[in-house]
């Protein structure tokens, strides 16, 4: 079997190298020579072999211009003289077995690089991590932990057909540090679960959590890629989060940054003296001055595809978000260098092999690129990632609420181009971190307008990021509507939840989470065509936009002025005649508006504008958003069925 996996290993094929390759535990058969004493003459001893099985850890080394390897840990006083390793394969793989040792020792290995200096690396495929600024490894025994959530895992898949709203976190920055200290991650459960319940969300996505030396890189630039984040845990710690998770009902994704890696000189930069892990030319470094992995190399191919399955294996994860996929297929993310064809084949190979192995296990694209089949499967020359995120909505989207609502009406085709592309791929709409950084501001901070109007913008904002087709995700705070941009080492404003403006926008939420997992029309087939239809997309004189969805027993027309005219009376079109009941208003005071909703059952009319057959006239309150939903038809005199 190790033949074998090392095999794969060595021609980029295998997502399991984290079972050959790290530190571990094992039992294994020992001799030893013992002194017995003889039959005739219990004065004297003969050497006897002797068998035993012993308790300790196999270390697994892939360096292959390495030599005089070692490993060095506190159980040997970092001696390089103790325990050698043997190289047990031409390839460039090291081996040890050291009996006795124990959860949480540190270790590194020791070897002389191909410059033929001296150096002292951390393993690349260790589990666990010395808390930073330390850069030990440290073993831990990841084998060995109960779940209970195997109810949540049967009935678990890729959610095509289901409703699935991310609340996008960073577990430290959530509710900040206590005492000067980081939260557990079962600590971290203990508060978020229930909040997650209460606003409906169905998944979360973690920003990434595998070991990183600089808080400031959020988690993108890591040195452990198989390193459970030590801020917040150990590696049970982390299983116990996603457990608790899962036993909640609530599905968790892993923010995973495969394009680059740290540069510090203990990890994987330039790791047995040679470009092992990096590209040896100019595209070395990355736009973030990040080493940029070579995804043309199998064994890191190799490497990456098994850091992903370890965490989907090992953790339960139930999805990988991939990080700058710009960057993997274009040279340096920008499309004039041409396709990275070596990557993109990495990319290829990665969810192919991923959905074989777990064909209910999401792969999602963070791409910023017209890249065409990123969400095809490999089968059709697809990339075959899941979903890909849909910067190009969210930009057009920002940037048209941003707008003066006089000068709306010439930039109306933002808020409609996304449908003339959208079935083209599986989009996921995000109002992500990204976002809210680097003085971009906050949501509310983009919205114009007064204090009042921002707010208002807000909620018709999430109202329409709902209504469009699309998964949905929003990164933590944005049901906060905070005015302070996040920040990685602060905590999110929770005081905020004291002002009834910005409490009003997390019911909001709220609501909008609960109409979305109750009514299919919102999520099941949406990337079908059929299922949606403009009612209203041309008139950028009022600023007025409307489309209805409808898949089985379930209907519903979206509408959002986006000006603050205020109109009693204002017509829609409709392709079905019948009664609409509003089930939603943006414009409600429970949401924090002027309570300008239309209260009892519409019932349709003949003659819509923009050539549709029937009409519904509707109260529109400035800036308001309304969903309406059909009840029921009229018969052949008129009467409501």
């Amino acid at each position: 079997m190790a033949f074998g996996l090392l095999y794969d290993f060595l021609n980029g094929q295998t997502i399991e190298a984290y079972k050959y390759f790290g530190a571990h535990f094992e039992k294994k058969e020992v001799y030893e020579y013992i002194d017995v004493p003889l039959k005739k003459d219990q004065s004297r001893f003969k050497k006897v072999r002797h068998k035993k099985i012993v308790d300790g850890v196999t270390f697994r080394l892939y360096a292959p211009m390495a030599s005089d390897v070692s490993v060095i840990g506190d159980w040997n006083n970092w001696d390089p003289g103790i325990n050698k390793m043997e190289k047990v394969d031409g390839s460039g793989v090291f081996e040890i077995f050291i009996p006795g040792l124990h959860n949480y020792s540190f270790y590194k290995y020791h070897f002389k690089d191909a410059n033929g200096n001296y150096v002292d690396k951390a393993d690349p495929y260790a589990f666990f991590s010395e808390y930073r600024p330390g850069s030990c490894s440290r073993l831990f025994n990841i084998d060995g932990f109960i779940w209970y959530d195997r109810p949540f895992l049967n009935t678990r898949d890729r959610n095509f057909d289901r409703p699935m709203s991310i609340y996008e976190m960073h577990l430290g920055s959530w509710r900040g540090k206590v005492d000067g200290r980081n939260l557990s991650y079962e600590e971290i459960a203990d508060f978020l679960i229930p909040y997650l319940k209460d606003l409906g969300y169905t998944h979360i996505e973690i920003m990434p959590i595998v070991q990183y030396p600089f808080d400031g890189s959020w988690g993108y630039q890591a040195t452990g890629f198989y390193s459970v984040d030590s801020r917040y845990g150990n590696p049970f710690q982390l299983m116990s989060f996603v457990d608790r998770m899962h036993q909640a009902g609530i599905g968790v994704i892993l923010d995973f940054a495969p394009v680059h890696f740290a540069t510090d000189p203990w990890a994987l930069s330039m790791f047995d003296g040679t470009p092992m892990y990096e590209y040896g030319d100019n595209h070395m470094y990355s736009p973030w001055g990040s080493k940029q992995f070579d995804l043309g190399k199998d064994p890191v191919r190799s490497f990456l595809m098994s850091a992903m399955n370890f965490f989907i294996d090992y953790f339960h994860f139930d999805g990988i978000r991939c990080d700058a996929v710009s960057n993997i297929v274009y040279w340096d993310g920008n499309k004039n260098n041409g396709e990275n064809t070596g990557a993109t084949e990495f990319i290829k190979r990665l969810n192919g092999k991923i959905h074989i192995a777990h064909n209910d296990v999401m792969m999602i694209a963070e791409d910023s690129t017209d890249f065409t089949g990123v969400t095809k499967p490999t089968d059709w020359n697809g990339l075959g990632f899941d979903y890909k995120w849909d910067l190009g909505w969210m930009n057009d989207t920002l940037k048209y609420y941003h707008l003066d609502p006089i000068y709306k009406k010439y930039e109306h085709n933002k808020l409609t181009f996304s449908m003339a592309y959208f079935f083209s791929e599986n989009f996921l709409l995000p109002l992500s971190h990204d976002e809210v950084v680097h003085g971009k501001g906050t949501i509310l901070n983009k919205m114009r307008g007064d204090y009042d109007t921002k707010f208002a913008l807000v909620r018709n904002l999430y109202t329409y990021q709902y209504g469009h087709p699309g998964k949905k995700l929003n990164f933590m705070g944005n049901e906060l509507a905070s005015w302070d941009e996040w920040n990685e080492n602060k905590s999110l404003p929770w005081e905020l939840q004291k002002f009834p403006k910005h409490d009003s926008i997390s019911r909001l939420c709220r609501d909008l989470n609960l109409i979305y997992r109750y009514e299919e029309a919102m999520y099941f087939e949406e990337y079908n065509p059929v299922h949606f239809n403009w009612l209203m997309v041309d008139n950028n004189n009022d600023s007025v936009f409307a489309f209805e969805r409808r898949v089985k027993n379930s209907h519903l027309v979206f509408i959002y002025n986006m000006t603050p005219n205020y109109y009693e009376y204002y017509d829609i079109g409709l392709t079905r005649p019948g009664i609409y009941e509003e089930i939603f208003n943006s414009d409600k005071d429970v949401y924090g508006g002027s309570n300008a909703y239309n209260g009892l059952p519409l019932s349709s009319s003949e003659y819509g504008p923009e050539n549709k057959p029937y009409k519904l006239t509707a109260k529109l309150a400035p800036f308001a958003a309304m969903i309406f939903k059909y009840k029921s038809g009229f018969d052949e005199e008129g009467e409501e069925k």
